[in-house]
């Protein structure tokens, strides 16, 4: 049995961007069967599993925003004024577990894996995949 944990950076561009790490993650892995984690070690990030299809990303950026608006004054923004950011990320979660089998993410026909921004542009975002397999 082998656990490894592996830190991958992604640098953001953009307030709010989805960011497909499957192959990033894919080309990291070194085991033959066994899980990964995959953990964003920020509040204002997300980790979601879903189908990297253009309209249903742009339907997802949408819906962030409708459901979590900027257009309010929450309590958070007195410290550090992103608060939508925060609830959003506590809305979808900073982390996955997810099948290896054969040397990769064992996903379905139309999964990705995605980071998440949610407060950015930001430089050095960490996410730490935590590996247990052979």
């Amino acid at each position: 049995m082998l656990f490894k944990q592996i830190d991958l950076t992604i640098d953001t561009s953009k307030k709010l961007e989805i960011i497909d790490i499957t192959s990033k993650i894919n080309d990291l892995i070194d085991i033959e069967e066994g899980i990964i984690s995959v953990f964003s070690k920020h509040s204002t990030s997300a980790i979601v599993v879903n189908e990297n299809e253009n309209g249903l990303l742009d339907d997802f950026e949408f819906i962030l925003k409708q459901l979590v608006s900027d257009k309010f004054t929450y309590n958070h923004d007195k410290i550090d004024n992103n608060a939508s950011s925060h609830l959003k990320s506590f809305l979808l979660g900073s982390s996955e577990c997810l099948p290896i089998k054969n040397y990769k993410l064992d996903l379905g026909t139309w999964q990705s894996i995605f980071f998440i921004e949610l407060d950015g542009p930001r430089n050095n975002r960490t996410i730490t995949l935590s590996l247990i397999g052979v």
